[in-house]
């Protein structure tokens, strides 16, 4: 089968075409024929990656091909997306309990478009932000997948959004989408603007896309009680100011999102509230994920370009 490796060589990262046998399901596990699949930025980041080359994508949607031991809950020809090990390919496989079934109103690119960003979202608004109607979210570099994500599941909760981002135009496209008011700005200075917007409340939770360079921002910007999400780090600062006056005074909460360090049980039980709260709202057309562009399998290479410039609102999604 054809596929996609990501290769790093001396902190260089780059994609490679391989020919590769179809892979058989082990037990536990689904072998999934892959008709779309997406770009994650943090894949290609040289802070996860070492030399050498490994099978790239972490998500699809397609249909089952066919199932290892112990696997009940699909069967073959079933339409699923999820997360996914080698989603560059014909074939990939999944664990059991990352599959999530394709409502019949989304296309397979749309599918595509879902799990990362949307499970990523889930953890933050749901489980750990505790995001209520009525109160104001700020996601800052929102024309991200997940920031993007994150609006639309925002409003869905009956959120008030604000979002900040380095462009006029994408911040013009996401009025569209249900953003509240945008801060146009990629500099750590939306602490005063976020307070005016809200009355000089602050805000009940953010989610950082961006990084440490923001973060000192993020907590002048909470309201009392405030949640603070940390999910990306685009700008590729680790290491910044924490005000600890300001976190015991405000009764702050600071968390962080990633699969790093979760067990199979935590991604399985993130994937279940997922089905039950949020996989309703696609169903019924509440949500319909925001895709920028499509590439062609054989363009993928041109797809990790168009992400690595910046311009896209929403998803890159790669079809087979």
């Amino acid at each position: 089968m054809k596929s996609w490796w990501i290769r790093c060589r001396n902190g260089v990262v780059d994609l490679e075409s391989r020919d590769v046998s179809v892979p058989q399901a082990p037990s536990g596990q689904i072998l999934l024929r892959v008709h779309a699949t997406a770009m994650n930025r943090g894949e290609f980041s040289t802070r996860y990656l070492v030399e050498g080359s490994k099978p790239g994508g972490i998500e699809a949607a397609g249909e089952v091909a066919a199932v290892g031991a112990g696997v009940s809950n699909v069967k073959a020809g079933d339409r699923i997306m999820g997360r996914a090990m080698g989603g560059f390919a014909e074939y990939a496989l999944l664990n059991a309990y990352d599959a999530i079934p394709i409502p019949e109103c989304l296309s397979w690119e749309q599918a595509a478009a879902v799990p990362l960003a949307f499970l990523v979202t889930y953890d933050m608004l749901y489980p750990y932000g505790r995001l209520k109607s009525g109160e104001w979210l700020l996601i800052t570099g929102i024309s991200s997948g997940v920031g993007v994500a994150c609006l639309q599941t925002g409003k869905l909760l009956g959120a008030r959004v604000i979002g900040t981002s380095g462009s006029t135009d994408k911040l013009a496209k996401l009025k569209a989408v249900g953003l509240d008011a945008g801060i146009h700005t990629r500099a750590p200075d939306f602490a005063a603007q976020a307070k005016a917007i809200t009355g000089g409340k602050g805000v009940d939770l953010i989610v950082n896309n961006v990084g440490g360079g923001v973060f000192a921002e993020c907590l002048r910007a909470l309201a009392f009680k405030g949640r603070l999400a940390t999910v990306g780090s685009v700008d590729g600062v680790m290491k910044c100011e924490l005000d600890l006056d300001a976190l015991h005074s405000y009764r702050l909460e600071l968390f962080g999102v990633s699969n790093k360090f979760t067990t199979a049980l935590e991604r399985a039980q993130t994937v279940d509230g997922f089905t039950r709260d949020l996989l309703p709202a696609f169903a019924g057309g509440r949500i319909t994920p925001v895709i920028d562009r499509v590439f062609a399998f054989d363009e993928l290479p041109a797809a990790k370009d168009y992400m690595e410039s910046n311009a896209q609102v929403g998803r890159i999604v790669v079809r087979l």
